[in-house]
């Protein structure tokens, strides 16, 4: 099957610093060694390519299929894992048809996986999500990855204990998002999850649109957060665009992004009922918080 399309380049493949072999079957052209003779041959893939043979690439010539020799899916936990968090955002009504997408990382191979880019959330089966390097590059997939990746990726680069993503247009997350507004913290409920209030990004300038807006939508988050602590307060409102959530894995980072949901909901409340509204104080604040996410918490069962 395919799993992957992929450009390679240079004198050998090398994953992480490892050689690999791989096995082709389909489009293009390389300059392989056939494996069991070790002879260098020119091959036109799809054609000239022994079916089951077994290739170690020295490089090629243009973009092919490939998948590894004696593999299944690459990453499988991981893409489950995402998938579902996929699904929970389906579940908890934060997305509509294809809003919204959730990603995970694999810290040791340096790999992403995450929703491809306008494929119904009912449709998705774990091979859907597509794996690529922190440089965007796709490294197993067959679909185009969510447009929002480069921002995804910007937050796994410059967060180094996350290990997933969630972004959605959820309805209340993202009209204090459009109005420019950080959710303001009045009560514990909020102070559970966020030790603060959830930050709004600046707008976005023209430049910074025109330009690599994905990845200029990841700076924009990573200049407010500059003196915030992004495990303190794990979700952020774009200006004008939507929330973004993060977490410990996948499922975390869609948890995060339903309790979002959840406080920006009842913060417009609280303004509607009370305009004068203030914030919840910091001693109630900090024991809220403190007592599910501090050195000495105490909610919940012992692990």
């Amino acid at each position: 099957m395919s799993v992957g399309i992929r450009s390679f380049h240079g004198n050998t493949v090398r994953n992480q610093g490892v050689e690999r072999n791989f096995t082709l079957y389909r489009g293009g052209a390389a300059l392989v060694f056939r494996r069991s003779a070790r002879e260098a041959a020119k091959v036109n893939l799809g054609r000239d390519v022994v079916a089951n043979e077994v290739y170690y690439f020295v490089c090629s010539t243009n973009r092919f299929f490939w998948k590894r020799n004696g593999s299944e899916m690459r990453l499988e936990s991981l893409r489950k894992d995402v998938l579902e968090a996929n699904l929970e955002l389906v579940r908890r009504g934060l997305v509509l048809y294809t809003f919204g997408n959730a990603s995970g990382i694999s810290r040791d191979e340096g790999l992403v996986a995450i929703k491809p880019s306008g494929v119904p959330y009912e449709k998705l089966r774990p091979e859907d999500m597509v794996v690529t390097d922190l440089d965007g590059n796709v490294v197993e997939g067959s679909l185009r990855p969510s447009s929002d990746l480069a921002t995804h990726l910007e937050l796994y680069k410059a967060f180094p204990r996350i290990g997933g993503v969630v972004h959605t247009h959820s309805e209340f997350a993202t009209a204090w998002a459009q109005a420019r507004k950080p959710v303001p913290c009045f009560g514990t409920t909020h102070a559970d999850y966020f030790r603060g209030a959830i930050p709004v990004t600046k707008p976005m300038g023209p430049e910074d649109i025109a330009g690599d807006y994905e990845k200029n939508t990841g700076a924009a988050i990573l200049t407010l957060f500059r003196k915030i602590d992004y495990e303190r307060i794990p979700a952020v409102l774009v200006a004008n665009h939507g929330p973004f959530a993060w977490g410990a894995d996948a499922a975390a980072a869609a948890h995060n992004a339903v309790i979002l949901e959840q406080v920006a909901r009842v913060a417009y409340r609280t303004v509607a009922i009370n305009s004068g509204a203030t914030e919840i104080g910091p001693e109630l604040h900090d024991k809220h918080f403190l007592r599910k996410h501090g050195a000495k918490a105490y909610y919940g069962q012992e692990k």
